[in-house]
């Protein structure tokens, strides 16, 4: 079968390619100015090579890179990892190209007690497989050397880029069937993602093995290090067949569980602290022990589902270890789990703990467009072809230590092809726009929030306290609930940068409110919150206070009484949300999933700079969960106290099992809420608690506010206020209500907004016009106001000789101009524009 839908488009390639030019000429400056891609890389199976003929593989391999050609003239290297197998046919080389390949051409799982195609009818396709094909090709490691090579050739000509290859390692029983792992050497396995031992442990070690592989040619040894024999395996394997790189996929390399809430340390029900540091030297063991036998090609990392702070609790996995041993890695991209259970919060949080602190500024972002082996297409299916899983993580911004505002270097999909070989166009020609829409709003400057992630802290309470385990799993669970509960989170930096950042551009944060745990007592960094709050800063601090010093306590008016835990009664109502059906009143706290008890309550309840927000009651006993303190000498510094429950438990699933809203409130709704102290209002109108609230990223870029967000129910209303104003979306309509913005929005959504109104009521619009005028290059217009103010957040290199106010006219603007300001500093660069009624329309 010849591809007929291609034939078209692959007359006028080879045609190019005959003539040895690009198929696509590059521009000499692509539009996204500076911002390109280090990287893109289109992951792919083998089984759009339907045919192992050489001609047939080459115009597949052109077909693949043309789909995507309108992207991948924005990155400056393209790559093509291979899903050839599951990794065993790295652990099975023996160094000679004729040996039979075992390769992934299955639908389903093919490492189960049901032979492929077997089995009773009502078996799912994790419990049995399927061929993909009635007769899929035969191939050897000579074919996919070929394939390689077809690749490198047909993507330089294609794109005129450089083109690398990578293959791939998973840990697990999917995509190929494996004899070495569950037959040969079931001893490596360790992890239960996928049932009782089925993913390989990095740390594990083989038993002896006679038979001759391409780096053990006499046998495996007994007692060889898996780090030892797969790094050899994967030295020569690499060279022979012309990769340039290798993927560990599925949380290899970090740590037995992958997936799971619990791991070699946490056991669901304690933290077996005593494990700590000999797992933790096990898998620094298999990075070294890896690099010794394959020291030069680049390893990419999949990493975990979850986040630092977690991992490291429940699995002993030192990423601060990891990335400072100079192993030549990527660190991980974003989990593409939440296109499976939605839990976007797990997501992001995974994502900026592990680039709070990087090897150097390099990190991916990567997408599920197909699956290729579980019969899904999540843009087609899972998302319903909404790009909430672009706009959200793709704010993600780190501040590294001088305070440069870093974004993703390199670019993945997973996958471009789908269970049955099919690469259909539609997928790259739908989520490209949105790739590239989300590129040109890339974040060049703080968000309204900032998490100080305290990479380096709980690398160090791990191993030098004995009772600090909880605290730590506790930080990113807590903080994962409150993204899904609608915290606009999407800036981080690590506590050790923000030291360095703070002392040298202290001007950074001054629109922006940082969150950060309760520091070490005596610490520099309890030193620089206190001053940064002292000299006008806005923090919040959430968790418990157990090791900090006297200083800090009386700084947040906080003392610590007898731990308890249970349910609570919440005594203060403090809801900006409005539900027809109210919020539950009962608060369950348990000391396992919260680093410890509640034991906060204010020092002095006196204290005129200090007002209490929420207070719990259990049995006449009354904690203070939050509150709000501002000396007069701070200069408009402002410090909240936010103890923090995690409404979350292990249940036995893969994951913590959120409370009922229903039943329980959920404890991380109040981090969303205690945002309003500082000016930041955002609340949600819904009918009852089961609805789940929507998940939000607010972007810097350019100057604008990049509002995006996913709504899981498009019938929640959301409500914004900010202390400019009431912002307006940009191409919307909004209703103010007492001040604040309000929207119904869709499933996925992104917008720019440059304009915020001190209004109280009456609808409002904004929307963008053409220029119509020489040297005019943005016009916007707002309709609907009465008596308002406005402020407009024009782009950098606006100034006020360049900018321009009309008010109740029109073209060709020689009447109307109305007089207008710099704004108020601590508000960012902005113009103001007052006791407007009527339309203004603005432009520069």
């Amino acid at each position: 079968m010849r591809l007929p839908y291609l034939l078209p488009r692959i007359v006028s390639v080879l045609l190019l390619l005959a003539l040895g030019l690009p198929v696509f000429a590059q521009p000499v400056d692509s539009p996204l100015k500076g911002k390109n891609f280090n990287n893109i890389t289109l992951e792919a199976s083998l089984k759009p090579f339907r045919k192992n003929d050489r001609a047939y593989i080459r115009e597949v391999a052109t077909e693949l890179f043309t789909q995507w050609h309108s992207l991948l003239r924005h990155t400056d290297t393209v790559s093509v990892m291979l899903w050839t197998s599951d990794g065993s046919e790295i652990l099975d080389y023996k160094g000679t190209l004729e040996q039979p390949l075992e390769w992934a051409r299955y639908l389903g799982n093919p490492n189960t007690n049901h032979e492929v195609g077997s089995g009773p009818e009502e078996l799912s396709i994790h419990e049995r497989a399927y061929l993909y094909l009635e007769n899929p090709p035969v191939f050897n490691y000579g074919d996919l050397k070929f394939i390689v090579q077809a690749l490198k050739e047909a993507g330089r000509k294609v794109t005129g880029k450089p083109i690398l290859v990578g293959a791939t390692f998973d840990p697990g029983p999917e995509f190929a069937k494996s004899e070495f792992k569950y037959k040969k050497h079931p001893e490596i396995l360790g992890g239960n993602a996928m049932g009782h031992k089925t993913f390989v442990s990095c740390y594990s070690v083989l038993k002896a093995d006679q038979e001759a592989y391409a780096g053990f040619p006499g046998g495996i040894p007994a007692n060889t290090p898996f780090g030892t024999f797969f790094g050899r395996q994967s030295q020569h394997f690499l060279t022979d067949l012309g990769f340039d790189y290798i993927w560990f996929s599925n949380g290899f390399g970090f740590g037995a569980e992958g997936w799971s809430a619990t791991g070699a340390i946490f056991t669901g029900k304690n933290f077996e602290q005593e494990k700590l540091d000999d797992a933790t030297a096990k898998i620094g063991a298999f990075w070294r022990l890896f690099r010794q036998e394959c020291p030069d090609f680049q390893i990419q990392t999949r990493g975990t589902n979850l986040s630092v702070g977690a991992d490291l609790a429940r699995d002993a996995v030192d990423l601060k270890n990891i990335y400072r041993g100079n192993f030549n890695m990527l660190p991980p991209p974003n989990s593409p789990w939440a296109a499976l259970d939605g839990d976007f919060g797990l997501e992001m949080v995974g994502y900026m703990s592990r680039v709070a602190e990087l090897p150097d500024n390099r990190f991916p972002f990567r997408y599920y467009t197909h699956d290729p082996w579980w019969l899904n297409s999540p843009w087609l299916d899972r998302y319903g072809r909404e790009p909430h899983d672009i706009y959200l993580p793709m704010a993600v911004s780190r501040i590294d230590a001088q305070g440069n505002i870093g974004v993703p270097t390199h670019l993945n999909f997973l996958t471009v092809d789908d269970s049955y070989g099919n690469m259909p166009t539609q997928v790259p020609d739908e989520v490209t726009p949105h790739i590239l829409k989300a590129r040109y709003d890339l974040p060049t400057a703080p968000g309204p929030l900032v998490w100080v992630y305290p990479f380096d802290e709980y690398h160090a309470w791990a191993h030098e306290h004995k009772d600090r385990l909880p605290e730590i799993y506790y930080g990113d669970w807590f903080v994962r609930q409150a993204i899904n509960s609608g915290l606009p989170l999407n800036t981080v930096i690590s506590t050790t940068s923000f030291q360095t950042v703070f002392a040298q551009k202290p001007e950074l944060f001054k629109e922006s409110v940082l969150m950060t745990i309760a520091p070490e007592a005596e610490s520099a960094l309890e030193k620089a919150l206190m001053t940064f709050v002292e000299k006008g800063g806005k923090l919040i601090v959430f968790g418990p206070v157990d090791h900090s010093s006297e200083a800090f306590m009386q700084f947040l008016n906080l003392q610590n009484s007898a731990p308890l835990e249970g349910d609570f009664k919440i005594k203060t109502n403090y809801l900006p949300d409005v539900l027809e059906q109210a919020y539950p009143t009962v608060l369950t706290h348990r000391a396992l999933f919260n680093g410890g008890g509640l034991r906060t309550t204010l020092q002095n309840r006196r204290d005129p700079a200090t007002k209490l927000l929420v207070q719990l009651e259990q049995k006449g006993t009354l904690r203070d969960a939050a509150w709000v303190r501002s000396q007069p000498q701070w200069n408009g510094g402002k410090v909240v106290y936010l103890r923090g429950t995690n409404s979350s438990s292990f249940t036995g699933g893969r994951l913590l099992t959120p409370d009922d809203p229903t039943k329980v409130f959920i404890g991380p709704l109040y981090l969303r809420y205690v945002l309003q102290e500082f000016g930041i209002h955002i609340a949600v109108d819904k009918q009852d608690p089961s609805v789940k609230n929507p998940v939000l990223t607010v972007a810097r870029s350019h100057n604008a506010f990049v509002f995006s967000g996913y709504q899981p129910n498009s019938t929640v209303k959301l409500r914004f206020r900010m202390p400019p104003g009431a912002p307006l979306l940009l191409g919307l309509e909004t209703r103010l209500d007492r001040g604040h913005s309000s929207y119904v929005l869709p499933t996925a959504w992104n917008r720019e907004c440059r304009v915020f109104v001190e209004q109280n009521d009456g609808m409002v619009s904004f929307k963008e016009l053409h220029s119509g005028q020489k040297g005019i290059t943005k016009r916007y217009q707002v309709s609907g106001l009465k008596n308002a103010t406005v402020r407009i957040y024009a782009e950098d290199h606006v100034t006020a000789e360049t900018f321009h106010a009309y008010v109740n006219a029109g073209y060709p603007w020689k009447t109307g101009q109305v007089p207008f300001k710099p704004g108020d500093e601590k508000l960012g660069k902005h113009f103001v524009v007052e006791n407007v009624t009527g339309t203004l329309v603005v432009s520069w």
